[in-house]
């Protein structure tokens, strides 16, 4: 798979000049060619500029991206439109447009900041009720579903979430973590979070207190793990596949705040740690990688899978998955706390199964049989179980 960016919005000519219009479109088309089969449309919030607007979201903007739309269907059907708008989550994904005729993907901007604030504060339901409502827009849309970038993370999509007063503790705690905030100018004299600048592995953990290393390191791949079981294709920057720390020295070198998290990575030091067992890069990458691996194997983790989000307990996320044609689902339960939990979870819950149903655990291997029509599970500290069930006819 080839990735590539296209930042329409780093032209200075207008796109109502047709010639910077077709142009742009030369560009695009000369990125297909070259075997990109993902392009992302880069802040294409501001694609367009008018007097008189804020250009935001204006509907030219629109329009531009269903033409892309309509030409990469007529010659390169295969290519899909990827949109990153750092805004809160409705207008987000306006980009999918209606389904059909805009981007085939949208950044799941609303996920990271909703992620670190259920583990910040051991409490799952803001992440919970959100994940509720997603839904699929159409079987050739998505979400894409990520929890760090090379920029940060965007606070912008959680605004009508959280409240300022989360966003705002959300903030200052990553702060204590080491991390920096970067503000946006709201117009009328005050100021407020726009993106959090600090690696994830830094946001999840603190690096002064006297926490175990197995326990960051189970809480940081827990963490991960939602962006692997909910709906959509997931994402890991290569910063959050290796578990980097905050570098501060670089921020201090280039005087920007994103630098914390790009960090240079030295290939002789890269294999040096993933060839020690004992090192945080192997520990971490090794876990992700024997995840994903795992994920795909498994019908019921495919875009399309039908979703359901299960209310237990603000101590943990649950979710279940339904593969496209109903015959395997996939239970998932995430401990988003330092401390078990005991759940009790009705059979009745749970989409498709019944008392008789055996549940596998796909991370163990260990089966989970029903007993008086509970699944009963004692979920240690940062656990995660993928309980794959088939369903009968």
């Amino acid at each position: 798979m080839v990735w590539t960016t296209f930042s329409p919005d780093q032209i200075d000519l207008n796109y109502k000049n047709p010639n910077v219009l077709i142009k742009m479109l030369e560009i695009l088309l000369l990125y297909v060619r070259r075997g990109a089969d993902i392009i992302r449309l880069d802040a294409v919030t501001y694609l367009w500029d008018e007097l008189g607007t804020t250009s935001v979201h204006l509907d030219q903007t629109h329009v531009c991206i269903k033409f892309f739309r309509d030409i990469l269907d007529a010659v390169a059907p295969h290519v899909a439109l990827i949109t990153e708008t750092n805004v809160p989550h409705l207008e987000n994904i306006s980009y999918f447009g209606n389904g059909a005729d805009e981007a085939q993907m949208v950044y799941n901007f609303a996920l990271p900041p909703l992620v670190l604030y259920t583990f910040q504060n051991e409490n799952s339901q803001s992440l919970t009720e959100w994940a509720s409502s997603l839904k699929p827009v159409s079987k050739t849309t998505t979400f894409f579903n990520f929890l760090d970038s090379h920029d940060g993370i965007g606070v912008m999509a959680v605004k009508n979430i959280l409240s300022e007063t989360e966003i705002d503790k959300l903030a200052l705690k990553v702060v204590e973590h080491g991390g920096y905030i970067s503000y946006k100018d709201n117009g009328d004299g005050s100021v407020s979070p726009y993106e959090l600048n600090i690696t994830w592995y830094s946001a999840i953990n603190r690096e002064d207190d006297h926490e175990s290393q197995e326990i960051k390191i189970k809480r940081y791949i827990a963490s991960r793990a939602i962006a692997l079981v909910l709906i959509g294709v997931p994402g890991i920057y290569l910063h959050g596949l290796l578990g980097s720390k905050n570098d501060a020295e670089s921020v201090i070198e280039e005087g920007h705040t994103r630098s914390i998290n790009r960090r240079t990575i030295l290939k002789k030091e890269l294999i040096s740690a993933i060839n020690d067992t004992n090192s945080n890069i192997f520990r971490i990458s090794n876990q992700l990688v024997t995840l994903i691996l795992l994920r795909t194997r498994q019908k019921a983790f495919h875009p399309n899978a039908a979703q359901k989000i299960l209310h237990l307990t603000p101590l943990v996320f649950a979710s279940q998955r339904t593969s496209v044609d109903g015959k395997e689902t996939v239970v998932s339960i995430i401990n988003i706390a330092n401390r078990e939990v005991t759940l009790e979870i009705g059979i009745h819950l749970l989409s498709g199964c019944n008392s008789q149903s055996v549940f596998r655990d796909l991370i163990s291997g260990k089966e989970v049989i029903p007993e008086n029509n509970n699944l009963n599970l004692h979920v240690q500290a940062y656990d995660i179980f993928w309980l794959k069930c088939k369903i009968s006819p």
